[in-house]
């Protein structure tokens, strides 16, 4: 069996067993603590432009299943693992995630010390990285990687939202006009057992919207950074400008921008917040929630704004969520969806029909 390396911006190389697609491939590595749902992660368009490391040492044993994609594409740059299963449970099929790699192009590695590489994230930061096929060219990405700029310093919204707008009419009587950042399919299912959907790329106009003749909008999940000057141009200005036409709900990246437009500021974290098991206190209860996230919303440059923070991360206090304190307007940093992980927060879904409902 072949080797790959992985190899990062401050001179670590680590060896491993190649999977997936023959191929270098370069990203921000990043982690996810998640135990399951790693088709769900590697078919997230949130995560577009990372080399994606699972903590949990193995992964690939249930298989793949067509129902569980977030998407038509796997968006990560390549896959990080401790160990990958080579023979799936036969249950969904018994197709392997080296068949799944293959088949969309991606590059794997496994065999790694994914506990000491997760280590260092945290304890460093987020770092860019590699993987590289040919052991001869490693010191050579290992400059390259200290030159490029991150992936989050482009427009990654533009690879991955839909380039021209459709409709979902499913005979509800709300329709939600939905903002595609990224969107994962659990969102676009979530909001069709409740509604009609006219999804828009990321770069409509307010004034599309409301002709449209919506009753709300949601604000998708998406990559990168939110502060990107072309988002500023497009989904922030959008934003602002529907504030007082219409009510807003915003999921993950879409909090963000939500609050820009009222504002606000975002920041990179250290290393993020990727998993399926973040307790969230909202409304005086804890919830276990699904995420997928490297900026946040600086609580403290909302004061002096009509937004407040509304929802907090109990391990280390940063912003789940907030609310506009006279306009139907709120948002969850998290996932409500799941797809795949906890399904205590669905009822976000519910609040916002309640929400449109009113304004009608």
């Amino acid at each position: 069996m072949a080797n790959n390396y992985l190899v990062l911006e401050d001179g670590t190389v680590l060896e491993g067993e190649a999977f997936g697609y023959d191929k270098a491939n370069s990203g921000e590595v990043v982690f996810t603590t998640a135990m399951g749902g790693y088709q769900e992660s590697i078919t997230d368009p949130s995560y577009c432009g990372q080399i994606l490391i699972s903590t949990y040492p193995l992964i690939g044993n249930y298989g793949i299943m067509d129902s569980a994609n977030q998407s038509d594409d796997v968006w990560v740059r390549g896959l990080v693992v401790r160990e990958y299963s080579k023979t799936p449970s036969l249950m969904y099929g018994g197709r392997t995630i080296d068949d799944f790699l293959k088949e969309h192009k991606v590059p794997g590695i496994s065999g790694i010390d994914t506990r000491e590489l997760v280590l260092k994230i945290r304890s460093g930061g987020t770092l860019k990285g590699a993987i590289v096929t040919d052991e001869s060219k490693i010191d050579s990405v290992i400059s390259d990687l200290k030159r490029m700029p991150a992936p989050s310093e482009g427009n990654l919204v533009a690879e991955v939202s839909c380039k021209q707008a459709y409709s979902i009419d499913n005979k509800k009587e709300l329709t939600v006009g939905v903002i595609d950042c990224g969107v994962k399919n659990g969102i676009i299912d979530s909001l069709s057992r409740r509604f009609n959907l006219r999804v828009f790329p990321y770069d409509v106009t307010a004034q599309e919207i409301m002709d449209a003749k919506v009753d709300g909008v949601m604000i998708t999940n998406g990559p990168g950074d939110p502060a990107h000057p072309d988002i500023a141009k497009t989904v922030v200005r959008t934003a602002k400008d529907l504030a007082s036409q219409t009510a807003i709900m915003g999921i993950c990246y879409g909090s963000q921008v939500l609050a820009l437009a009222m504002g606000g500021e975002t920041y990179k974290m250290k290393y993020g917040h990727r998993g399926t098991n973040q307790p969230v206190r909202y409304n005086g209860r804890v919830y276990i929630t699904s995420q997928n996230h490297g900026f946040a919303v600086d609580a403290e440059s909302l004061d002096g704004t009509d937004v407040e923070v509304s929802q907090i991360n109990v391990n280390d206090g940063s912003v789940e969520g907030i609310r506009h304190k006279n306009l139907p307007i709120f948002t969850c940093q998290y996932h409500p969806e799941a797809r795949g992980g906890p399904l205590d927060t669905g009822f976000l879904f519910d609040d916002f029909g309640k929400m449109m409902e009113a304004r009608r």
